[in-house]
């Protein structure tokens, strides 16, 4: 009795297709992260040449969520590089890095979320306003100096 098996594709061919998906992935993740710099670098200059310190918030603010985005794109192709028959060992690094960048991404989320209640909190109270408790009272900054006694 023959067995017909259907191999649609064999694993060296899966393997390479998966291989240039993930270097794809890569590259947006990377580009994503270098978009968001050069983006944040102008937005940095600009707020530099404006003196007013609540101009910063915006661009962490942008900056953090091109970071997160790139972060995203970067698990992908982690969890793309173990898609063809993977070792434990594979298995064991992905779960190790995707541990890494969950955390770098919970972290970079929050901090998103502080600066744009600063930023919200700021447009509801005017400028005035938001200059007097600045962004770095509400983003639990410590780098201002403690009263004395």
């Amino acid at each position: 009795m023959s067995v017909v098996t259907w191999d649609l594709v064999s694993e060296e061919q899966l393997g390479g297709v998966v291989n240039a998906a993930v270097r794809i992935v890569e590259a947006a993740g990377a580009a994503v992260i270098f978009i968001g710099a050069v983006i944040a670098a102008v937005k940095f200059v600009r707020a530099l040449v404006a003196h007013s310190p609540d101009a910063f918030v915006p661009v962490r603010l942008s900056l953090g969520r091109f970071l997160a985005l790139g972060l995203e794109f970067q698990l992908a192709s982690d969890v793309l590089r173990t898609a063809v028959a993977p070792s434990f060992e594979e298995l064991g690094k992905l779960a190790a890095v995707a541990a890494i960048r969950t955390a770098l991404n919970f972290f970079l989320s929050r901090e998103i979320e502080e600066e744009r209640r600063v930023v919200e909190d700021g447009a509801a109270h005017g400028p005035s306003d938001a200059a007097a408790h600045g962004p770095s009272d509400a983003a639990g900054d410590r780098s201002q100096p403690l009263p004395g006694p």
